[in-house]
């Protein structure tokens, strides 16, 4: 069964720095496509970022913010997060796609996601 672990989360101050990491239980070289999401309060679940087949893509409201890196050795993707804003406060989420040969457009395109771990920005 594949698990992905979220941990990182935290508290901080605006204008604060937190770095998430994700780590599978597999090889993250089977997924093509590893992202973060967030789901803020009063928000639908929104991307934050997606790395794959050597490329990056950020959501709007965090884009150049953050930066998603992963190491395949580890099995882990980590998600530097910097300038945090209160409106950054939510649970995000890693996930995983199997396969595909584009950034995906969607996040139901991924298959597997971890529990989630709680981001909170004090203003």
């Amino acid at each position: 069964q594949v698990q992905l672990v979220e941990s990182g989360g935290g508290s901080v101050q605006a204008g604060g720095s937190l770095i998430l990491s994700c780590t599978t239980s597999t090889d993250t070289d089977n997924f093509n496509y590893m992202g973060w999401f967030r789901q803020t309060p009063g928000k639908e679940r929104e991307e934050v970022a997606t790395i794959g087949r050597g490329a990056r893509q950020y959501g709007e409201s965090v884009k150049g913010r953050v930066t998603i890196s992963r190491d395949l050795a580890e099995n882990t993707v980590w998600l530097q997060m910097n300038s945090l804003k209160p409106e950054d406060t939510g649970v995000y989420y890693c996930a995983a796609k199997v396969g595909g040969w584009s950034l995906p457009s969607n996040q139901r395109e991924f298959n597997y996601w971890g529990q989630g771990t709680q981001v909170t920005v004090a203003s």
